[in-house]
C-alpha cells in the first residue's frame, strides 16, 4: 500500500525539481536541482521493483555526469543568467496541450493499427533481467559499443578540459 503512494510522493517531487531547475536563474542552483529530480527518479525506479536501474541512475546521472557538470559550471564561471523576458504562459500551456494531444493520438494510433509492444512475461522479465544476465550480454556481444562510448566520453571530457582552459595573458 505504500507504495503507490511512495511512487505519487517522488514523481510530484520529481515535478517540482524539475520546475526549479527550468526557472532557477544560478546555473549551480539549477544543477543541484537536477540532481534532487535523478535521485526523485531513482526512488521511481525503486518503486517499480527495478532496484539494479535505481542503483545506476544514481551512480552514473546524479553522481559522475552532475559532478562533470557542476565541474563545467564552476570551470566556466558562470554567473547569474541574464533576466529574459516575461513568460508567456498562453504558449506554454498551449504547448503542453498540444503535446498531450500528440501523445493521445499516438497512442491510439499505435493500438487501432495493433504496434502496441506486448509487455514480457513476468517469467521472462525475471530470467532476462537479472544483473547476471544483463553483464553477460553488455560485455560479450555490445562489448565494442561499450568500448566505443567509453573512448567517445573521455574525449569529450579531454575536449571540454581544453576548451575551458584559459589562455595566459
Amino acid at each position: 500500500m505504500t507504495a503507490p503512494i511512495l511512487f505519487f510522493v517522488f514523481a510530484i517531487v520529481a515535478l517540482a525539481a524539475a520546475l526549479g531547475m527550468l526557472l532557477s536563474k544560478n546555473p549551480v542552483s539549477s544543477a543541484l536541482w537536477l540532481i534532487l529530480n535523478l535521485f526523485c527518479v531513482a526512488g521511481l525506479f525503486l518503486t517499480l521493483n527495478a532496484e539494479f536501474i535505481a542503483v545506476i541512475q544514481i551512480l552514473v546521472y546524479a553522481g559522475a555526469i552532475m559532478v562533470l557538470f557542476v565541474f563545467v559550471i564552476m570551470l566556466l564561471n558562470l554567473s547569474d543568467l541574464p533576466d529574459l523576458k516575461k513568460v508567456e504562459w498562453r504558449r506554454i500551456v498551449a504547448f503542453t496541450m498540444g503535446m498531450g494531444l500528440l501523445s493521445m493520438l499516438t497512442f491510439i494510433s499505435a493500438n487501432a493499427l495493433n504496434l502496441a509492444p506486448n509487455p514480457p512475461s513476468l517469467a521472462i522479465a525475471a530470467e532476462n533481467g537479472s544483473v547476471s544476465n544483463l553483464g553477460k550480454v553488455m560485455f560479450t556481444q555490445y562489448a565494442m559499443p561499450l568500448e566505443v562510448i567509453g573512448i567517445l566520453l573521455l574525449a569529450a571530457t579531454i575536449g571540454a578540459v581544453v576548451i575551458a582552459k584559459r589562455k595566459p595573458v
